[in-house]
């Protein structure tokens, strides 16, 4: 692999870091402490380096691992690490966004959500990296098996996942929010 992409991505990632203090994210939480897992469901997610979301973010890696793979032969793997970088790193400064806080708040389970932090962010890009780059040195049944065990994990245990999350985004159903808020 040549370094040039990697070289981009990272360059892209500290780029979003920028800009989503410019937006004035909060850098770490509010709480004062970093946490490497943070598993409850209450104001401290997205706020510390890893939640159950951040299974999503592995997905993510997957999906644009594959999307690149089938869309873009051409190009090197370093250089399609670095376009699903960018995409990553909009998603998270458009998640940042008042527009999609609110969406959660009012289309989803996240009452009380603010945002990610910094640092949440960027861990969130490390997380779609590391997919991306399982996806790329595993074969793909296994890829689709690690996926599928991680939507179920987090379905199991917080009855949120990565399919729930943008159904809830882009198409609310009253009876999957009561579901979800049941827990």
């Amino acid at each position: 692999m040549n370094p040039r992409g990697f070289m981009i991505a990272t360059l892209i990632a500290v780029a979003t870091g920028v800009v989503l203090h410019l937006m004035h994210r909060p850098a770490i939480c509010s709480c004062g402490r970093i946490d490497l897992w943070h598993g409850a469901l209450d104001s401290g997610n997205s706020q510390h380096i890893a939640d159950w979301y951040s299974l999503s973010h592995v997905i993510h890696g997957f999906l644009f691992y594959a999307g690149t793979r089938w869309l873009l032969r051409r190009p090197s793997i370093d250089l399609r690490l670095a376009l699903a970088v960018a995409i990553e790193s909009a998603w998270e400064i458009l998640e940042n966004s008042p527009f999609i806080i609110d969406r959660y708040r009012t289309a989803t389970i996240a009452l009380g959500y603010s945002g990610d932090t910094i640092l949440n962010s960027m861990s969130d890009i490390g997380m779609m990296t590391l997919g991306f780059l399982f996806a790329a040195r595993a074969p793909t049944w296994l890829t689709v098996i690690v996926a599928l065990a991680l939507e179920l994990l987090a379905l199991a245990v917080i009855r949120d996942n990565l399919t729930l999350n943008v159904l809830m985004l882009t198409w609310p159903i009253d009876a999957v929010r009561q579901w979800q808020a049941a827990l």
